[in-house]
């Protein structure tokens, strides 16, 4: 990656299983196809890649996966709530091609803020890739404070923090006292991405960008360039997809999505299960309604 700050869209890509075992040749192909619709940049092995239920090995191979068929950027899901394996993943990611990382805080064990930013800090020091932290306190049971994000933003590998706490007064404030890093806030939450951008995010990992790359990618980059307007326009059409695609616990409505769109099978590993015939109904409503829609300039 340059050094300039992260902008744009980043899908936080599924990881598609066959018969319990990930099909990489499914993987290749949706890292393709996001590629070709223009994306800034692929997040595998995150939340939504099903992180929890991959071996390191398995976490391994995904990578290396993507990372052989793609020119983009791509920052690789490597976080845990022990600092020993999240230092492990970090530097096991990194010889496997990734460009930066995705560092989850550490959750179950609810740091205090004293430990979360020696955790963060510990990676940082020790992995020489460009880093994000990610902040999904519904998740993790802890919010990563402005304070701790303010401090490590001004470590050279700490370059940008994935907000997906809802709450925008804590997140522009972020956005306020870093403007003077090479730091950059990215919406982990598609419905709020408008809004993120609007108090100064500068783009999105995302999950709906799984199903519909064009039409986020042309959101993200109408608000970018200042025709909110237009970016308005096609939130408007998005946001029954945003909200539908997190009515069950993520990954288990995009998994469908794609699925019902032909990207392969929509299986998932357990304790995940199906989404249920109601949810898969409506979903599929939306995306007929979309494909309907002509994409908005």
């Amino acid at each position: 990656m340059t050094n300039e700050p992260l902008r744009g869209v980043y899908p936080a890509m599924t990881t598609p299983f066959r018969d319990g075992s990930i099909d990489y040749e499914q993987l290749r192909d949706d890292a393709r196809r996001l590629e070709a619709a223009g994306v800034d940049g692929l997040v595998p092995v995150g939340s939504t890649g099903e992180s929890a239920t991959l071996s390191h090995d398995e976490h391994v191979r995904v990578v290396e996966a993507v990372v052989d068929v793609v020119d983009v950027p791509v920052v690789a899901g490597a976080g845990s709530n022990a600092t020993r394996e999240a230092l492990e993943l970090a530097q096991r990611s990194a010889d496997a091609g990734a460009d930066a990382l995705l560092l989850i805080s550490p959750y179950y064990n609810k740091p205090e803020p004293d430990g979360m930013e020696a955790h963060y800090r510990a990676v940082a020091d020790e992995v020489d890739l460009p880093q994000i932290l990610y902040n999904v306190p519904s998740r993790t049971g802890r919010n990563v404070d402005v304070e701790t994000a303010v401090s490590l933003a001004s470590h050279e590998n700490v370059v940008g923090y994935k907000a997906a706490s809802g709450d925008l007064g804590r997140i522009g404030e972020v956005v306020e006292r870093t403007t003077d890093e090479e730091f950059a806030v990215l919406s982990g939450d598609d419905a709020l991405t408008l809004p993120m951008l609007a108090v100064g995010a500068t783009g999105a990992i995302s999950v709906a960008a799984n199903v519909v790359p064009e039409r986020t990618c042309a959101m993200v980059e109408h608000a970018l360039s200042g025709d909110f307007e237009s970016a308005r326009e096609l939130h408007r059409e998005l946001g029954p997809l945003f909200r539908e695609l997190f009515v069950e616990t993520n990954p288990i409505p995009v998994k469908a999505a794609m699925e019902l769109r032909g990207y392969g099978p929509g299986e998932l590993r357990s304790p995940l299960s199906p989404l249920s015939d109601e949810h898969r109904d409506d979903l599929a409503a939306i995306l007929d309604e979309l494909d309907r829609t002509e994409v908005s300039a």
